[in-house]
Order: C-alpha cells, then sequence, then structure tokens
C-alpha cells in the first residue's frame, strides 16, 4: 500500500482533503459560471464586459490584500479545525446569496440592478471565505500527519486541487446558470458535513494574542519576510507574476467572445488548457530540479513565457482576420479552424512555462522559515499578491476604459514577463549567495 492511499483511508486526512477539494470546485464553478454568463448574456460590449472581468477578479482578490494577516494569525494561533467548521457554514449562505443572484438573473428580474450585485457581494464573501481556509489546508498537514507522510499530504492536496479546479471550470461552462446555482448551494452543504469530521488542530503554541488591527497587522507581517532574502525576493517575483496572470485571467472572457468569436464553452475550454498547463509545468520543474528547492529555471522560464504569449498575440491577429463577421463558435466549430490548435497549443505553452516558473518560488515560502510561522509566511505572501492582482485587475479595466483592443492588451502582459525573468534572476544570486556562505 503507498502512502497515498494510506492517507486516504485515514481520518486525520481524508476529511480536510475531500473538504479543501470541494472548497475549490465550488469557488471555480460559481467565479466561471457567473463571470461567463454576464459576459455573453448580458453584455453586448467588449470593453464593459472586460470591465466586469475586472471587477469580479479584483473583489475576489481583494480580501486577500486585507485580511491575509489576520487569517495566517488565526491559522497559528487557533484550533484549525473550528476555523475550518465555522467557514464552511458561512460558505452555505454566501453561496445563497449567489443562487439567488444567478437565478435573477436567468430570469431577466433587474439584472443590472439587483442580480448582478447580488452575484458580486457572493463573490466578495467567496474572497473572504478563500481567505481564512487558505493558510489553513497547508499548516493542519504537519499536526495530523506523521513527518514522513507531509510531503505525500501535500501532493495529494494540490493533486485534488488541481481536479476540482478543472471540474468547476469545465461544469460552468456547459451547465445552465440554474443548475449551476443549485449545485453551489448543495456543494457547499457537503463541504460542511465534511468539515465535520475533520479532526481537532490546536495551535503548536500556547494560545497567543492575535491582533485584529488589519493594517498594523499586514504591515508587520509583510516586514518580517524581509530579514530573509530568500523568502522576500520569492514572494515580490510571485507577486509580478500573478499581476501579469491577473490581467491574463481578465482578458480570456471577452477575448474568446470577442476576438476569437467562441462560445462560452469554448471560453472554458481555454480556463481548463491553462490548469492542465500549470500541472504539467509543476511536475516538469520537480523532474528537473530533482526535488531540490532552487530558482535556477525561474528567468528562463518566464522569457519563455513572454514568448509564447507574444505567439499568441500574432495567432489571435490572424484568427481575427479569419473569422470577422461570424457567429459565435461551438466546441466542434472552434477545433475545426485550421488555428484552433495553435491556440491551445499557445495557452499551454503560456501555463507550462508560467507553473515551471511559479512552483519553486512557492516552495521557498515554507521550505526557508521555522515551521510555526509556516501560515504567516504563506498569508503574508497572499497580501503581496493579492495587492499586486488588484494593480492587475486595475490596470486591465484601465486598458480597457481607454479603448486599447483586447488584442493589444496581450503584447503588455508579453513586455511585463521580463521584470518577472528579473526578479526570478535576482532571488537566484540571492539563493547563489546564501550556499556560498554557508
Amino acid at each position: 500500500m503507498t502512502t497515498s492511499t494510506h492517507l486516504l483511508r485515514r481520518r486525520r486526512f481524508l476529511p480536510l482533503f475531500v473538504t479543501q477539494l470541494l472548497n475549490a470546485f465550488n469557488d471555480n464553478l460559481y467565479k466561471n459560471a457567473m463571470v461567463l454568463f454576464v459576459v455573453y448574456s448580458v453584455y453586448n460590449s467588449a470593453e464593459a464586459e472586460a470591465q466586469f472581468s475586472a471587477i469580479a477578479s479584483g473583489l475576489f482578490i481583494l480580501p486577500f490584500f486585507l485580511l491575509s494577516a489576520l487569517s495566517g494569525q488565526l491559522a497559528d494561533m487557533r484550533d484549525k479545525a473550528k476555523i475550518i467548521r465555522a467557514v464552511k457554514m458561512a460558505e452555505i449562505f454566501i453561496m445563497g446569496c449567489g443562487a439567488a443572484g444567478l437565478v435573477l438573473a436567468w430570469q431577466g428580474f433587474a439584472v443590472e440592478e439587483l442580480a448582478i450585485p447580488l452575484m458580486l457581494i457572493a463573490l466578495l464573501a467567496m474572497g473572504v471565505h478563500s481567505t481564512f481556509f487558505g493558510p489553513i489546508k497547508y499548516a493542519i498537514l504537519p499536526q495530523h500527519l506523521h513527518k514522513d507522510e507531509v510531503l505525500a499530504g501535500t501532493g495529494l492536496v494540490e493533486a485534488g486541487t488541481y481536479i476540482a479546479i478543472l471540474f468547476g471550470t469545465i461544469l460552468a461552462g456547459w451547465i445552465s446558470v440554474e443548475a449551476a446555482a443549485i449545485c453551489v448551494i448543495f456543494t457547499a452543504l457537503i463541504g460542511y458535513v465534511t468539515s465535520r469530521q475533520v479532526p481537532p488542530a490546536p495551535p503548536i503554541e500556547a494560545k497567543q494574542k492575535v491582533d485584529c488591527h488589519i493594517i498594523r497587522s499586514s504591515i508587520e507581517l509583510v516586514r518580517n519576510t524581509m530579514h530573509d532574502r530568500e523568502v522576500f525576493y520569492a514572494i515580490l517575483a510571485i507577486s509580478f507574476f500573478w499581476t501579469i496572470g491577473a490581467v491574463l485571467f481578465i482578458q480570456f472572457p471577452p477575448l474568446a467572445k470577442n476576438v476569437l468569436l467562441a462560445s462560452k464553452q469554448v471560453a472554458s475550454l481555454f480556463l481548463v488548457m491553462f490548469s492542465i498547463g500549470v500541472a504539467i509545468g509543476s511536475v516538469s520543474i520537480n523532474a528537473l530540479l530533482k526535488c531540490a528547492v532552487s530558482a535556477r529555471y525561474a528567468p528562463i522560464s518566464v522569457i519563455m513565457m513572454g514568448m509564447f504569449v507574444a505567439i499568441f498575440y500574432f495567432i489571435c491577429r490572424a484568427w481575427s482576420a479569419s473569422v470577422e463577421g461570424q457567429e459565435l463558435m461551438d466546441v466542434a466549430e472552434f477545433v475545426s479552424h485550421p488555428l484552433a490548435f495553435a491556440v491551445l497549443g499557445a495557452l499551454l505553452l503560456i501555463a507550462i512555462s508560467g507553473g515551471m516558473f511559479v512552483v519553486p518560488l512557492y516552495a521557498f515560502l515554507t521550505t526557508r522559515v521555522d515551521p510555526g510561522q509556516a501560515a504567516r509566511t504563506v498569508a503574508a505572501n497572499n497580501i503581496v499578491n493579492s495587492g499586486a492582482m488588484v494593480i492587475g485587475s486595475l490596470l486591465a479595466a484601465s486598458l480597457s476604459a481607454v479603448g486599447v483592443p483586447l488584442v493589444e492588451q496581450l503584447l503588455l502582459s508579453a513586455v511585463m514577463c521580463l521584470g518577472s525573468a528579473w526578479l526570478g534572476y535576482v532571488l537566484y544570486c540571492a539563493e547563489r549567495e546564501k550556499c556560498g556562505r554557508v
């Protein structure tokens, strides 16, 4: 029996694994169902669609910026199982609000006045939900698993997350909006039931005082990461990368509809290709580095990503010229286009190279700090990441507001990859310098 199979039979791991899987599934099902419905069924303007996509992304990310310090402290200083149950109970009410918005939008009742605001409020609340759940899923593993099981447990959590993202994203593109409304509530209820089975996980140290001042605690949390240059540069590089990622993800739904003339099922397929690509990149870089934590391949990986984004730009321009005036294509029509596999291949390569860049950097956050500080280090990273992603969302919305075409915005993402490459190189220099001292 393998370690992984063994863990999936144990109460100390299985309830957490299933709860995390359902959490990622519900996040992606609701978010993508909402964005795809509004982009394809409410608005009929590329600028309005891009702005809505940017607003939705910004609202989901904002709680990570404001509340990560508090969530990191709670994850390290309170019983993690109790926090999980409270968060999953809240998800039931949040999804009730979101489902009401989806149903109202489906029926065409007060869509812009009531339905869309309800959906956005639920999305913001799901951002809060994910902010508090995120640090716990990593910090709880060493308490419930033996030392030689932690790596296998972490791998299973990551694999479950990718599977859930894939299924949530695919389902959002293929089911009706009313079916999505029912599904998100049902999933939240099951998630709460599984969370009740997670064993207690009291704090490792004696109960400490939580600083609830979100500004002061956020500044202090980020400041505490600066003493380790590797961790600090890793956070900066990851944050710059996700600024690029925010711009790209905001562009995809309106770009799929207005440039590639593709249906929402095809737009969902694009997001699936991204998830698959990141998973492939994660496995590939681990094999190249032979399980060592290093930024050795970070600069070249993100430079390659920028090149693939530029290639995607030229493919989109050629595609736009070849389908001008056509109706939206379904999956079969899209795949039959001569450039379809070039589009999907470019997206896959963008995601693979992005995964190869960012995955090793996350390892710096947990291998270069004291285990008792792990959740707070992840939270500090979330603060800086989310601030960068909000900036990316605002940038994308501003470009659309001033009339910059969606295709041309891709070039900005390609150029920004050079900034990530420089930060990756600085991190690698800091890594080599530390190794030289040792």
